[in-house]
C-alpha cells in the first residue's frame, strides 16, 4: 500500500507545560526489520507522555523521539522478517515512541489485534495500561483468585484496568480515589470498597475492611507518600508493586523490621525499559488470558475523552488535572 512521505506529528518546542506542544511535518517512519509501521488511526495519552514532556522521562536508545507509547491503526508496511501478521490487519500496540503521529513503526512482538467489536478508539486505550497492569499485578505481584488487592488511583486509566482485571480473576478488590465520585466509579467497576484519600486513611481503612490482616497486593503509583503506610497495610507474605513516584520518590519512616518480621516484598518495574523479548512475553499471555475477556465484552476499557491531535495540549492538560476517570485518547 502506497504512503506519503511526510505526515504531521505533535512535537514539543522544548521541555515544559502543555503550551509547547504543536503540529509539526516530519517524514513517515520506515519499519526496520522486525516492525510494522500502522498508519494511527488513534493514540492513547499517559503519564509517561507528560513525563516525556516535562524533560524528565526521555526515550531509549534508538526510539522516536516523538511521544507516545500506544496506538491503534492500520499495518500498511512490514519490515524484514515479520510474518505474524499481513497489510490490512488492525492491530493495537505497545510503542518504543513514536505514538502521537499519522504514522508509528511498532516491534511485531508489541502488536496485538483489534478485540472483536473495538474500533480503534477503544483498541488504542489497550496497550500501555493493560500491559503494565498485567506485568506488575499478575507477574511481579502474583495477584491470585481468593486474595485481596490494594490498587491506588483506581479511576485512572491504569486503576480501572487493575480494578477489572483483579476481579474477573476472582481477588477482593479495594481501591482508593481522590472523589467520592470516582469512589463511586470504582465501585461501579468492580472494586468490594473505594476509599476517598482525600478524607479518610487509606490505612485505617484498610485496617476495618480486613481485620487487621491487610491485603496481600498493592498495586501503587504514589510512591514515596504512601510507601510506610503501604507497608503497614500488607498481609504477612504481602507483595508491594510500585509504578509510578506521584508523590516522590525517597521514602522515609519505614520500619525494616516489619518487612523482615512479616516476609513482605517491595518490588516494582516500568514498561519502556524493559526488552522486546519482556514486552513480546507479556504480549503473548494477554492475548491468552485476557484479550479473551475482551473479545466477550469483559474487562473493558473506559473511555473520559477524545480529543483530536491538534489538540494535544488539551489533553495533556486534563491529565495532569486528574479529573479524569478513565482514558484520554487522541483521534488521529
Amino acid at each position: 500500500m502506497p504512503f506519503p512521505d511526510k505526515m504531521s506529528f505533535v512535537a514539543a518546542t522544548a521541555a515544559g507545560g502543555p503550551e509547547v506542544l504543536h503540529l509539526e511535518q516530519g517524514p513517515v517512519p520506515r519499519p526496520a526489520p522486525g516492525e510494522i509501521l500502522l498508519r494511527v488511526e488513534a493514540a492513547g495519552v499517559n503519564r509517561p507522555d507528560v513525563q516525556q514532556r516535562r524533560g524528565v522521562y526521555p526515550p531509549p536508545p534508538g526510539a522516536s523521539p516523538i511521544i507516545g507509547l500506544e496506538v491503534a491503526g492500520e499495518a500498511i508496511a512490514l519490515g524484514e522478517g515479520v510474518d505474524t501478521v499481513v497489510i490490512g490487519d488492525r492491530l493495537c500496540a505497545l510503542a518504543n515512541g513514536g505514538g502521537y503521529a499519522e504514522y508509528c513503526t511498532v516491534p511485531a512482538g508489541q502488536a496485538l489485534r483489534f478485540p472483536r467489536g473495538f474500533d480503534a478508539i477503544r483498541a488504542a486505550a489497550l496497550p500501555e495500561t493493560y500491559f503494565t497492569v498485567w506485568a506488575n499485578l499478575f507477574q511481579i505481584g502474583r495477584l491470585a483468585a481468593g486474595e485481596r488487592v490494594l490498587i491506588h488511583g483506581g479511576s485512572s486509566g491504569i486503576g480501572v484496568t487493575a480494578i477489572k482485571l483483579a476481579k474477573a480473576i476472582g481477588a477482593t478488590v479495594y481501591a482508593t480515589a481522590g472523589s467520592d465520585t470516582k469512589c463511586d466509579a470504582c465501585l461501579s467497576f468492580g472494586a468490594d470498597a473505594a476509599i476517598n484519600y482525600r478524607t479518610s486513611s487509606f490505612e485505617a481503612e484498610i485496617a476495618k475492611l480486613t481485620g487487621k490482616n491487610g491485603v496481600d497486593v498493592i498495586l501503587d503509583m504514589v510512591g514515596a507518600d504512601y510507601a510506610a503506610a503501604n507497608v503497614r497495610s500488607l498481609s504477612r507474605g504481602g507483595r508491594l508493586v510500585i509504578i509510578g513516584f506521584m508523590g516522590g520518590r525517597i521514602a522515609n519512616e519505614i520500619d525494616l523490621t516489619q518487612i523482615v518480621s512479616r516476609r513482605l516484598t517491595i518490588t516494582g518495574s516500568t514498561m519502556r525499559p524493559r526488552t522486546a523479548d519482556d514486552k513480546a512475553t507479556i504480549a503473548r499471555e494477554l492475548l491468552d488470558r485476557v484479550w479473551p475477556q475482551l473479545d466477550a465484552g469483559q474487562c473493558t476499557p473506559e473511555i473520559h475523552h477524545v480529543f483530536s491531535m491538534s489538540e494535544a495540549a488539551e489533553a495533556h492538560r486534563l491529565m495532569e488535572s486528574s479529573d479524569h476517570i478513565g482514558k484520554i485518547i487522541l483521534r488521529v
